[in-house]
């Protein structure tokens, strides 16, 4: 399995050399955490719906207001648009409104990401949890597997952006090496054979579990407002990964038939 992933990141660290368009890094790291970054407005609304999303609860709009400085009232309407996409551009959680009259809402997993695990009482670790997409897709678009230099670059145009808008970001990298990993939304390791040592990203086992490449493809196709067939190799990959889960649950399936003991005629 190591030699196939290696030749996976092989092949995904060359996308310049072919032909076929792809995304850039580059391109979509500030993209995506343009809409990210929150401002002291919605400081004590943010922790408030993760923690409604993680109990798959019901929120109004007053207990939204109530959670919102007093001062930003009148402005909360624009706020909370202007929130709406954040949360699903930057989380994959769509707010939806499920009670026009009651102005009752819901937040549906787009990407299946559930998140629980990583925000504590005092809410310190929900700034960095903006950049567990964006390293996915990094992951996803050099082959399946990112070098910490890569990651390193995500953290340097992130810093750059929250010193532009005078936000704290807190600890990135140990949430990215400590509690990313240890949730299991991400594999660290170091690369075979390297001197010194180097070390290289994976997606871990439980980001395997709750999303796929296809979620996270046509997300991303959806925020340059194009077809997920305009990236030719990532869809293929996707597709690749969709047609082994499918045949897996086919075999699975099939286990208990094939493995039964057949009762014995009285």
């Amino acid at each position: 399995m190591t030699s196939s992933q290696r030749s996976q990141c092989s092949k995904g660290s060359s996308w310049q050399e072919s032909k076929d368009p792809s995304p850039s890094e580059d391109v979509i790291i500030p993209q995506i955490l343009r809409h990210v970054f929150l401002n002291d407005k919605l400081e004590k609304l943010v922790p408030f719906l993760f923690h409604k999303y993680q109990k798959n609860e019901l929120i109004t709009m007053e207990e939204m207001l109530n959670t919102v400085d007093h001062d930003y009232h009148k402005q909360f309407p624009l706020i909370f648009r202007d929130f709406c996409k954040c949360l699903s551009v930057g989380f994959g959680i769509d707010m939806r409104e499920v009670e026009p009259l009651s102005h009752i809402y819901v937040l549906v997993p787009i990407l299946g990401l559930t998140y629980n695990g990583l925000l504590n009482d005092e809410h310190k670790s929900f700034p960095p949890i903006s950049v567990l997409i964006v390293i996915l897709t990094i992951i996803f678009i050099k082959g399946n597997c990112a070098s910490e230099a890569d990651i390193a670059e995500v953290l340097r145009i992130r810093k750059m952006l929250a010193q532009k808008d005078n936000i704290e970001i807190g600890e990135p990298w140990k949430f990215i090496t400590v509690d990313l990993v240890r949730e299991q939304y991400l594999e660290y390791r170091q690369v075979p054979n390297s001197y010194p040592a180097s070390y290289e990203f994976l997606w871990g086992p439980r980001a395997h579990a709750e999303t796929s490449k296809m979620k996270l493809l046509e997300h991303l196709a959806r925020l340059h407002r194009r077809d997920p067939r305009s990236y030719p190799i990532l869809y293929d990959e996707a597709v690749r990964e969709e047609q082994g889960i499918v045949k897996a649950f086919k075999w699975a399936k099939w286990i208990p038939k094939i493995w039964s003991v057949p009762k014995p005629h009285d």
